[in-house]
């Protein structure tokens, strides 16, 4: 959909002018509302993709209520998301679709644009804001998600990657085919548990990422990751950020550094600079990551609510049980607020159990002393 200036140029002369009238004037107006609102939005800077989601949400609505958004009402929207909308079962879901609707009236009602008047000439009525206080989901909490997700412990992470290493050799016995792309996906693995990176990050990575740390001269260009496709915020640009490899994590660098060095080219990749590449010679894709983490974790009998994302939530908890400080964790991780990094952090028992037996013998000795 693109912004038509001159379609609300033409409803604000048949605002001023009461002898026009339009031919299809719901539809146009319909049109030139949700044109106006694309165009605002990417003068604010938000990401194309962030504008077309709420775009189809907004159509979503209106054709769901049957009416125009100048008919709209309270009831509307509760119907919408609590009844029939079966997709927004999730509260953060529900919570992003209540803002989007509330967003797209904010601005139909703004006094500094001319949806009011033109309505109200054209209808007999105006828009209003639907979405308000007592029927939209309020943030009260820091984590809404399931209380079943949960980091792995170190013994799942070990028995997920020997799973995926067993597969890698079984398929290179067997001389069958897959045992290129079995190698890419344990390794791929490995990258986002090492240094816990979204589904996202982990697929957009390029060579060009991997980069040096003069404080870490053995490991050469394997000794940090240049994440370029950080999760935005408020639909800007994506944001950017180097992780660091962390000594307790090493044991990643030989098979990274096999993989950049041996296999991609098998792939015939050409000038495709990805990390991680397919067998058609393409970007391995979030969709992909997810379907084959669900394959290995069945093979490897692990609980079905360990997802991809968990391996991220595990870097955190054992980042935090070998000793980090919280917000180096942070940094690593790319969370601009200390709060969400402490809800992915689980430690163990038996970390816990370290941590008292430090403070108790602390009292004791500081006992004897006295």
């Amino acid at each position: 959909m693109q912004h038509s200036d001159a379609l609300i140029r033409t409803l604000r002369a048949v605002t001023d002018s009461s002898n026009v009238a339009l031919v299809t004037p719901q539809a146009t107006v319909l049109e030139a509302m949700l044109s106006g609102w694309e165009g605002q939005q990417r003068s604010r800077g938000l990401r194309p993709d962030t504008i077309a989601v709420r775009l189809r949400l907004i159509v979503r609505f209106q054709e769901f209520s049957g009416k125009m958004p100048w008919e709209w009402n309270a009831q509307d929207v509760e119907e919408f998301i609590s009844g029939v909308d079966q997709r927004t079962k999730a509260l953060s879901t529900m919570r992003h679709h209540h803002n989007a609707i509330k967003t797209f009236c904010a601005y139909l009602i703004d006094p500094n644009y001319d949806w009011v008047e033109i309505c109200e000439n054209q209808f007999g009525t105006h828009p209003v804001q639907v979405c308000l206080p007592w029927n939209t989901v309020a943030h009260k909490a820091q984590y809404e998600g399931s209380g079943k997700r949960r980091p792995l412990t170190f013994d799942e992470v070990e028995t997920l990657f020997d799973t995926a290493d067993a597969k890698v050799e079984e398929l290179a016995l067997s001389g069958k085919k897959g045992a290129l792309a079995a190698l890419r996906d344990s390794q791929l693995f490995k990258t986002a548990y090492a240094f816990g990176l979204r589904r996202n990050e982990l697929a957009q990575l390029d060579l060009a990422d991997l980069h040096y740390n003069t404080e870490a001269k053995q490991w050469g260009r394997y000794a940090a990751l240049h994440v370029r496709w950080g999760k935005a915020a408020g639909g800007g640009a994506p944001r950017r950020r180097t992780v660091l490899l962390v000594p307790e994590f090493d044991w990643w660098v030989p098979g990274m550094r096999q993989w950049v060095e041996e296999a991609p080219d098998r792939f015939d990749p050409g000038n495709l600079d990805a990390i991680w590449v397919t067998e058609r010679r393409t970007r391995i894709s979030v969709g992909y990551l997810d379907r084959r983490f669900a394959e290995l974790r069945a093979e490897a009998g692990l609980p079905k609510e360990l997802t991809l994302h968990s391996l991220r939530h595990s870097y955190v908890t054992h980042l935090i049980e070998h000793g980090y400080a919280d917000r180096f964790v942070q940094e690593q991780v790319g969370h601009q607020h200390s709060s969400t990094t402490s809800i992915y952090t689980s430690v163990s028992g038996d970390f816990k159990n370290r941590i008292l037996a430090q403070a108790l013998r602390k009292i004791t000795d500081e006992e004897i002393e006295r």
